[in-house]
């Protein structure tokens, strides 16, 4: 195997693992594993909201405790584009919301497509900017 081929393997693995990382640190609400995959200067933007920075992006984490009882977000398909330092791609997810109130349970379900660039920092790839497209949504009842 050529050298240049076994670096492109272990930069599309490095990035794969940045957004395993990132679905793991929703969950988990893990601020530190959100603040070291993305830049200082990194903008997240979903549907009403974006987020500019690390700072505001690790501190979304709060709202979501705040909104959730739990979610579990799944990370599938990814295709991506390395140019040296610099990447994009396109990064498909599933994200379960769990909540609950006096109405009993409900589980929202998102089919997110995310339009991702990536930055290596220090040998690092961490994301400069997501871009969350829904293509769809569903809300359904738990049993309790």
């Amino acid at each position: 195997m050529h050298p240049a081929d076994l670096q492109l393997l272990i930069d599309e693995a490095a990035l794969r693992r940045c957004a395993e990382l990132y679905a793991t640190g929703a969950d988990r609400r893990d601020k530190t594993t959100w603040a070291a995959i993305t830049t200082e200067d990194c903008v997240i933007e979903a549907p009403g909201i974006t987020l500019r920075g690390q700072r505001e992006i690790v501190a979304a984490l709060d709202i979501m405790a705040q909104l959730y009882v739990s979610t579990q977000h799944r990370v599938h398909n990814q295709l991506v584009r390395i140019q040296g330092d610099r990447a994009s791609g396109e990064t498909y997810s599933v994200a379960d919301h769990l909540s609950a109130g006096d109405g009993g349970r409900t589980l929202l379900t998102w089919a997110i497509r995310y339009q991702d660039r990536w930055r290596r920092e220090d040998g690092a790839w961490k994301f400069e900017h997501r871009f969350l497209i829904l293509d769809w949504t569903e809300t359904r009842a738990l049993p309790p």
